[in-house]
């Protein structure tokens, strides 16, 4: 299929399978907060907790972006205003992209992935982002159009529900954005309809120890911070098993404890969740 127009995507944005009241609420709140941080690091301003995957400072934190696993030379290559630390890892670092291999990023927000792995993977390649939040679409794009990237196209959609044919990426990575999804089956499912046979998932999420209490699962601010939406790392395996991933690695970085908890002062979230390295393959066809 040809990707070289845009397509018009913005007919499917609120394409969604039936979900409890309490989850549209979720989405509405998530959606919410996203857009505020754009409009505010649009304005230069700062947003909630700078130093939470929720939040935006006035001006780039340049320690905090290298705790999440980007190098300086990373951050200063992209466009200015497109990385606003809202990550908990760095998919890049993970995904061993090459050049020419189609990518998708889930849940793009600015951009700063996109345009790292628009980067590695070349002008033979192309990079897809798809993000529900329109304020963090118009940045994106923005972006692309006052910039030289001719391979990176931004999406507006749901993760559970993507814009995209079947077997059309090779690599899908995402940054801590599958968590504050409440139906994270789809997400997995979609995922796996995406890619081609032999691509990969190569994404940096948050996971759960061990379950939270009712009161923190029950804490919209924790679900926006992408706290109270983790699962854990045994029930995130049989989600991407039932999905029909295999070869599935989920590394905890246990370092990232130092970053969580900053994120909700106070929240105790660090004893909880945790960054993890998560990986996954969509096996091939017998005989193919």
């Amino acid at each position: 299929m040809d990707y070289s127009y845009s397509p018009q995507t913005e007919y499917v944005y609120y394409v969604a399978a039936p979900a409890s009241t309490n989850a549209e609420e979720i989405k509405r709140d998530v959606r919410a907060a996203y857009g505020n941080v754009a409009e505010a690091n649009n304005k230069r301003q700062g947003c909630g907790n700078g130093r939470s995957c929720c939040g935006v400072t006035a001006k780039p934190d340049e320690a905090y972006f290298q705790e999440l696993g980007y190098s300086k030379e990373e951050v200063a290559s992209v466009p200015e205003g497109c990385n606003m630390g809202l990550g908990c890892g760095n998919p890049q670092a993970i995904a061993s992209l090459k050049p020419g291999e189609i990518v998708l990023d889930l849940g793009a927000g600015g951009g700063f992935d996109a345009f790292l792995a628009a980067k590695q993977v070349g002008p033979s390649g192309k990079v897809f982002g798809v993000d529900m939040t329109p304020e963090m679409l118009s940045k994106a794009r923005s972006k692309v159009a006052s910039s030289s990237y001719q391979n990176v196209e931004f999406l507006l959609g749901e993760i559970e529900h993507l814009p995209l044919p079947d077997s059309a990426v090779d690599v899908i990575i995402s940054n801590c954005v599958i968590n504050l999804s409440t139906n994270k089956s789809a997400v997995f499912n979609e995922a796996f309809r995406v890619l081609k046979e032999g691509g990969r998932l190569a994404i940096s999420d948050m996971v759960a120890y061990k379950p939270l209490p009712k009161e923190m699962v029950e804490n919209a601010e924790l679900y926006c911070n992408c706290i109270s939406g983790a699962v854990t790392i045994n029930e995130l395996k049989m989600i991407l098993a039932k999905s029909g991933f295999i070869d599935i690695i989920i590394e905890p970085q246990e370092s990232s404890r130092m970053f969580i908890k900053d994120w909700v002062p106070g929240s105790d979230a660090e004893n909880y969740v945790v960054s993890a390295k998560i990986k996954a393959v969509k096996p091939r066809k017998k005989g193919s």
